[in-house]
């Protein structure tokens, strides 16, 4: 049996880059990209508190099929993997599913680190640190792009010009 590279993905600039480089991880060891986007009722964690019918957790599924399509089409629009792809949605918190899908000490499951926000920091436990602690396999963290880094930084500017010192008239 092939090695997997297993990765997590959302959408985001860091889940992005952690794609590509599980990609790129895949080419290099012969293995087989395997793609996880792991999906929740809306509420997040705390939505199975709530009885959904089954239209809902049909239209959910969905939404999280559809999510995983588009991520796979940005990312690979102008080169693709070139190495055999899987994809997979799945519904759970992200680092539970993420550590169930590498599931062979053989796996590589390669996770995002992007920046944490200030917003929610603790309601929002870390995927990476999760995959790290419970992960039966080797963990690759991958940083974020620096371009990233630096774009979060610019949201955390209070962009009031008030407090800029006023031009002298001459």
């Amino acid at each position: 049996m092939r090695q997997r590279i297993v990765v997590g993905v959302d959408g985001s600039p860091g889940s992005l880059t952690a794609l590509h480089r599980a990609a790129a991880e895949a080419r290099e060891r012969h293995a087989d990209l395997h793609v996880v986007l792991a999906w929740q009722l809306p509420g997040g964690g705390l939505g199975g508190r709530t009885t959904y019918g089954p239209a809902v957790l049909r239209e959910c599924r969905e939404a999280a099929v559809e999510d995983l399509r588009a991520i796979l089409n940005s990312a690979f629009a102008v080169e693709r993997p070139g190495v055999p792809l899987s994809a997979l949605t799945v519904r759970g918190e992200p680092g539970a599913v993420l550590v169930e899908a590498a599931d062979s000490a053989d796996d590589l499951l390669v996770v995002g680190s992007g920046p944490r926000g200030r917003r929610l920091p603790r309601l929002r436990p870390s995927v990476t640190r999760y995959c790290l602690a419970h992960a039966r396999c080797p963990v690759l963290a991958v940083p974020p792009n620096p371009l990233e880094a630096e774009l979060a930084a610019l949201h955390d500017i209070p962009w009031s010009l008030s407090h800029l010192p006023r031009a002298r008239k001459r």
